[in-house]
Parts: C-alpha cells; structure tokens; sequence
C-alpha cells in the first residue's frame, strides 16, 4: 500500500465516512483549509491512481468510493509506524504511551484482559 500525503489521508476519512462521493460532495466536508475544486479532484486522482478509490461514471461526472477498507489502511498503518518508530515492537509502543502519560493503568488492564482472554 502506498503512503498517502495529509491531504489524501483527510479525503480518504471523508470517503470512508460517506461511501459514495462526487468531488463537491467531498468538498463540502473538509473543515479546515479547503482546497480549489480542480485541486480536490486531483487529489482523488491520485488517490485512484495509488488504488485506494475507484468511480463509477456518470457523462463526465464521476461518483468516487473507496476500494481500500478503512480497517486495511489503518493495520497498514499501524505495521508501518510499529516499524518505523518501535523497531517493531508492540512492547516499545505500549511502553511509549505509558511514559508519556497516553494510556492509563484501567488502560493497560483492560490489554492485558483481552490478550489473556485471545490466549
């Protein structure tokens, strides 16, 4: 899976939360720093080129969805920065959020549970 920009991943959210989209459907929901048209439209492009959309055509309209789960993207994801940022240790991650006061010890608890009760 190819990395997304910011920019892609906002749009990416956006299709995710509304399944179908054409570009103005997608423009109305970005909050913060909306893009021109034409820029939003190659933003989706590219995100089509990279495989996470696909459209259905309607004239010279297209109606985008995602071809990418939000479910897949987001182990990908998680994979990459456990990599990257943990030397691919769930240990490290756990450890990190604990030091920097990110999870509690209910937090850490209810981990602990889950991977007892998975065993």
């Amino acid at each position: 899976m190819e990395k997304l920009t910011n920019k892609e991943e906002e749009v990416m959210h956006i299709l995710w939360k509304l399944e179908k989209a054409f570009v103005k459907d997608v423009l109305k929901e970005i909050k913060n720093d909306n893009p021109h048209y034409n820029t939003l439209s190659t933003i989706i492009r590219n995100l089509e080129v990279k495989g996470y959309v696909a459209y259905t055509a309607y004239g010279k309209t297209h109606q985008y969805f995602p071809i990418v789960s939000k479910e897949d993207y987001r182990k990908g994801f998680m994979n990459t920065a456990i990599n990257n940022y943990f030397n691919n240790s769930y240990k490290n991650m756990v450890s990190f959020f604990a030091k920097e006061e990110k999870i509690s010890v209910d937090e850490l608890k209810e981990i602990i549970a889950l991977i007892e009760k998975n065993k």
